[in-house]
């Protein structure tokens, strides 16, 4: 059985030491860049090798793509080989942040063609609490090919959101916290508010209480409230720099309602230049 979007602590815990299994360990803080892989020394989960998040998940900026651009496919698809990570590996990533780092990870895997890559739901505290073993012993990996195969259609770039703006059809849904969409308290990028047209969904609406995904069920009634007739192959995911809105996507594909697609360079890319419309408000 191949898990594509999320998986259990129980199910994980089942197939630790599988060497057909791959453990990604994707802490990160945006504060503090070097957080991740500290507390990754410290403890995590067995076998798990660490995925930093601006060394190994983005390219570097230029100031005209974002703070998180998208790394070169060819260079990723070498990273994921450095990581034993091949096209026959179940991967699994996890994070202690409600799972949007984890979430980029598994994004960016069926990105260059990799399907069999799955979220731990509820993350580091979940496993944490089961309990379940943790260590803090650095693996081996053993370095294989990882051939992609780049699926370009699963992203937008800010031409195509600019050509689309006002058209009847697609839907643009903004993860960020409702302050930020609306254009208050803006600390992270030099220009406040959202791109016109986009509805604001607040990434951690997609979280229970524990800590983990809601039923899809409920995730499915949520983003169909939103969504109206608007097909999910019609919507395009973004955030501040391209990290929570992969969470609303992930969401999406838990609730059943596959094939939307995402803005990677984001809020930080789109206003990097300022001819680009801003809307301000709800």
């Amino acid at each position: 059985m191949n898990f594509t979007t999320l998986i259990s602590v129980a199910e994980l815990s089942g197939h630790l030491g599988d060497s057909k299994w791959v453990i990604c360990d994707c802490r990160h803080d945006l504060a503090d860049i070097e957080a991740g892989r500290r507390a990754y020394r410290e403890s995590h989960v067995p076998g798990a090798r660490f995925v930093h998040l601006d060394q190994d998940l983005s390219a570097p900026m230029t100031g005209r793509n974002g703070r998180h651009p998208l790394p070169d496919p060819e260079r990723f698809a070498r990273r994921l080989g450095e990581l034993g990570i091949g096209n026959s590996s179940q991967v699994v990533a996890y994070d202690a942040s409600g799972g949007y780092y984890a979430a980029r990870m598994w994004w960016m895997l069926r990105w260059l063609g990799h399907e069999s890559a799955a979220v731990l739901d509820g993350g580091w505290d979940a496993w944490r609490k089961a309990p379940q073993p943790i260590t803090d012993r650095i693996p081996v990996i053993k370095a294989i090919q990882f051939t992609m195969r780049r699926r370009a259609d699963m992203a937008r770039d800010a031409g195509t959101i600019v050509a689309n703006l006002g058209k009847p059809g697609p839907r643009l849904l903004d993860a960020r916290s409702p302050d930020r969409y609306r254009g208050e308290n803006e600390t992270l990028d030099p220009v406040a508010g959202h791109i016109p047209g986009a509805v604001n969904r607040f990434f951690k609406l997609n979280l229970d209480t524990a800590g983990g995904f809601k039923p899809p069920a409920a995730l499915r009634q949520d983003f169909e409230a939103m969504l109206g007739a608007v097909a999910p192959s019609e919507v395009v995911h973004y955030c501040g720099s391209g990290v929570t809105a992969y969470h609303n996507l992930l969401a999406m594909e838990i609730a059943g309602l596959a094939g939307s697609r995402l803005y990677p360079g984001s809020w930080s890319e789109w206003v990097s230049d300022r001819s680009r419309p801003v809307a301000t408000g709800r």
